[in-house]
């Protein structure tokens, strides 16, 4: 298992207690989907190594977790601040034109006016807002706010996103003067 098979369901806060327990942050947007969470990968160095929980006690969008095997404050202590990883196979399926921002990387994207502006490399979290950092036809990265207003359609099959950019913003990213 790679990091590219997995997403980041959150990370390790603390250790908590002296038997082996931690305090998890769940940095997704249902928490209590994770409720019965079984086992979850720990990054540690560039490995994805697998964790059985023995226990699980949820407050919103904190937990503290026992895992198997962890059971002094020492072995939690070397946990702190590891990123937690699930497959991307454990992911729900969403319908429609509904997505997860790691699928639409290699998709299309088009503007209304403009066509093709090129495929889009990632989904950049901006702290007040989400762009797509889209690989520009010119060889430039553009990013555009990742807005449902500004979304006309979007196709899976096709992977093609068809957006209304608006006016100017990609002239911003392409102008050599700035």
């Amino acid at each position: 298992m790679t990091v590219e098979d997995c997403y980041q369901v959150g990370y390790i806060i603390k250790p908590h207690g002296l038997k082996g327990d931690v305090q998890i942050y769940l940095d997704v947007d249902d928490p209590k989907q994770y409720k019965n969470m079984e086992s979850v990968f720990v990054l540690q160095g560039q490995s994805l190594v697998p964790f059985f929980l023995t226990s699980m006690s949820m407050n919103r969008d904190k937990a503290i977790v026992n895992f198997e095997d962890i059971d002094t404050i020492e072995m939690a202590k070397s946990l702190k601040g590891l990123e937690l990883y699930m497959p991307l196979t454990a992911l729900p399926q969403l319908e429609g034109e509904d997505f997860y921002y790691h699928e639409i990387q290699g998709f299309l994207l088009k503007d209304e006016k403009l066509g093709d502006l090129g495929t889009v490399s990632s989904v950049v979290d901006a702290g007040h807002q989400l762009l797509i950092a889209v690989a520009h036809n010119s060889g430039k990265e553009i990013l555009i706010p990742l807005s449902d207003a500004l979304i006309v359609s979007l196709d899976k099959e096709a992977k093609l996103i068809i957006m209304n950019v608006p006016d100017g913003l990609v002239d911003v990213y392409l102008n050599d003067e700035s």
